[in-house]
């Protein structure tokens, strides 16, 4: 599942990518901005506002690797709203963390479909039903995340650091690839949204006294993550 690395300067491309949003002097549009933080970390686009804030930005040609990549985003997160409904039916009684980053990953993949509609490429997910995926590894990758969190509520919460961190080391990935400003405002946003909510998983796990352990981030990039504030 983990592809290639190339480390990007994250904090450097987020004030560019802000930047790039258009509409009032703090580079978010006018009626709010496209994408929100909530207390407890889960991080949400608010779809009019990000409709808003890509229609002020150009349609550029598009390369066969940003729509490659539009493509798979879409299912990578599809992947991270169906793994955490499941996990919610199991643990939300226990805890409401998985319910809350559901509801934020079901705005993350609809990000991603706003820019396959808007390039007209064709969305993979469109007729899609919980739990299926036409990219093979996603398909492994769910059913092996489900029934590892189906063990325990700690192995719950771990899944979810776990879905987290192969989303902030495939964002990067992809990144240096993806020149057009409305696809790199989005998968910025995405990443800020993975940090935020690797930092919420693993705070459930020191709740419940466990320390994580990072399985595809190194320890460098994960400990500037989980050892700052949630991300606004």
């Amino acid at each position: 599942m983990k592809q290639t690395l190339r480390k990007i300067a994250v904090a450097a491309l987020g004030a560019g990518l802000l930047a790039a949003c258009g509409g009032g002097g703090d580079g978010t549009p006018q009626g709010g901005p496209p994408f929100t933080v909530s207390a407890d970390g889960s991080s949400a686009f608010a779809a009019a506002a990000l409709g808003s804030t890509l229609a002020a930005l150009p349609v550029e040609a598009l390369s066969a690797a940003e729509a490659a990549s539009l493509a798979y985003m879409r299912e990578e997160e599809k992947l991270a709203y169906d793994v955490y409904s499941r996990l919610d039916a199991m643990w939300g009684r226990q805890l409401p963390i998985f319910a809350n980053i559901a509801q934020s990953e079901a705005t993350h993949t609809e990000a991603v479909r706003q820019l396959l509609v808007r390039y007209t490429l064709t969305d993979p997910a469109a007729n899609l039903s919980a739990g299926l995926f036409t990219v093979p590894v996603l398909q492994q990758l769910y059913h092996d995340l489900v029934a590892q969190g189906a063990t325990s509520l700690i192995a719950a919460l771990q899944v979810g650091a776990t879905i987290e961190e192969i989303d902030i080391v495939d964002l990067e990935t992809a990144l240096p690839t993806i020149d057009n400003q409305d696809i790199r405002l989005v998968y910025g946003n995405l990443l800020k949204g993975s940090r935020n909510h690797l930092r919420a998983f693993v705070q459930a796990l020191a709740q419940q006294g466990v320390t994580y352990t990072p399985a595809y981030l190194t320890t460098d990039t994960y400990s500037a993550i989980v050892t700052t504030a949630f991300e606004r």
